[in-house]
């Protein structure tokens, strides 16, 4: 069953307000830049949400889309770039780490900041933090 990014965001919104952080206001239909900005005490976080479509290429043009939007966010001063999607992901995330292998595991040396979310759509929600380099494990 699709999940939209808009309602992948709404629900990490909702879990990272429940969790303290302060975030930045949605972005209106068609404005660009970063889906979510989200604070709490140091720790600003860059986060780029993606849903998820029943079609495989589909899955897989999104993926490579919100990798390149969570980097660019450098530019920005980010410390953590966050791909977030929903967690039936998490299935599919291990068999592509391991097609790349060392290009998987070189993106991850080039970019230690770089994150991947898993989010649990359910009402009320939750989501996972990992790190890009553990999903070749």
């Amino acid at each position: 069953m699709a999940i939209s990014n808009s309602f992948a965001e709404r629900i990490l919104r909702n879990c990272l307000d429940r969790d303290g952080y302060k975030l930045s206001p949605e972005r209106e239909y068609g404005e660009t830049g970063v889906d979510i900005v989200a604070t709490k005490k140091d720790e600003m976080l860059h986060i780029e949400v993606v849903g998820f479509k029943d079609s495989p290429p589909a899955r897989s043009k999104d993926f490579y889309e919100v990798f390149f939007r969570a980097i660019s966010r450098l530019k920005d001063g980010a410390r953590h770039c966050v791909i977030a999607l929903p967690e039936r992901f998490k299935r599919g995330l291990p068999q592509r780490a391991r097609q790349y292998g060392i290009a998987w595991k070189r993106i991850g040396d080039a970019f230690p900041e770089l994150e991947i979310w898993l989010v649990n759509c359910e009402e009320p929600g939750s989501y996972e933090r990992t790190t890009w380099a553990e999903w070749l494990k």
